[in-house]
């Protein structure tokens, strides 16, 4: 297995196709085409499905595409080691986190003592944070009240009460907080299933004896809160990340304490990458 092989198969699926891989490479497609079968053949595997202009990862390319994901980042490693005394941080970070709010000041102070560093910023529920962070599709995660596994290194961030919020007139006038059992009543905003929030209150409403059905169920804590905020019904959400809202009012859970921790998380393995190192460093110290 030629290393060249492996690079020309990684650039395709990075890329999407051979010729944008041939681009990327400085090379012709026909070079990038040839390397690759010779991979395919050499090994016996099917790695791509070829459809016209078209190409699509098979079982198995995936599977090499997750390897090669971490083999050219090793590479890059390597790089940064031989040339470590180049103090300047670059390159990419790509954060995948359940509440961008969490993040937001760490994010602006850090781009401005790394402004060389490129930030992209995307949300998903604390299952796809993970996910994504195992296929190498991101850098750093931010989620809550979860157990990563062995593979994660964490860092706290604290933890808020499960707070209940509806807008403003749907519910009588002075009702501060609200039992479990009043909730089941009312029509309920729920997250996707994956979202940490409504796991701890489905459980602890099972302890309780209680179904709390959805009336509603979106993708997305800012879905919820525009929809909560049409008067269509109550949300849930962390403390932490209730904000300022006119339109809505924030209710106590009476009779449970429910909380939502908030963690920054990354690979165990990738740990020495300068940029992920870099952040936790930085994130650390302000936390600290």
């Amino acid at each position: 297995m030629r290393h060249s092989q492996l690079k020309a198969f990684h650039y395709v699926a990075l890329h999407g196709g051979f010729s944008r891989a041939a681009e990327a490479l400085f090379l012709t497609q026909p070079a990038i085409s040839e390397q690759v079968r010779k991979l395919e053949q050499d090994h016996d595997v099917l790695l791509f499905h070829r459809e016209r202009k078209r190409v699509q990862l098979t079982g198995a390319g995936e599977r090499l595409f997750r390897l090669t994901k971490h083999y050219f980042e090793i590479e890059e490693q390597i790089g940064e080691y031989m040339s470590e005394t180049r103090a300047a941080v670059d390159g990419s970070l790509r954060i995948i986190a359940d509440s961008a709010h969490h993040v937001t000041d760490i994010l602006s102070a850090f781009r401005q003592r790394y402004p060389n560093v490129r930030v992209s910023l995307r949300t998903g529920n604390s299952d796809e944070v993970i996910e994504e962070l195992r296929a190498f599709n991101a850098e750093v995660g931010v989620a809550g009240s979860l157990t990563p596994g062995r593979d994660m290194d964490t860092l706290s961030l604290g933890d808020t009460p499960i707070v209940a919020f509806a807008a403003k007139g749907l519910l009588p006038k002075g009702t501060s907080s609200i039992t479990l059992r009043e909730l089941a009543d009312l029509p309920l905003i729920f997250r996707e299933t994956g979202s940490k929030t409504r796991q701890k209150l489905e459980e602890e409403a099972a302890k309780q004896g209680l179904y709390l059905t959805p009336a509603i169920e979106a993708e997305g804590r800012e879905a919820v809160r525009e929809v909560v905020a049409s008067g269509a019904g109550v949300g849930f959400v962390s403390q932490a990340e209730f904000g300022h809202d006119e339109r809505l009012v924030q209710i106590a859970l009476k009779d449970t304490d429910l909380r939502m921790g908030e963690s920054i998380l990354h690979l165990s393995q990738r740990r020495e990458v300068k940029v992920i190192r870099a952040f936790m460093d930085f994130a650390r110290a302000r936390s600290g």
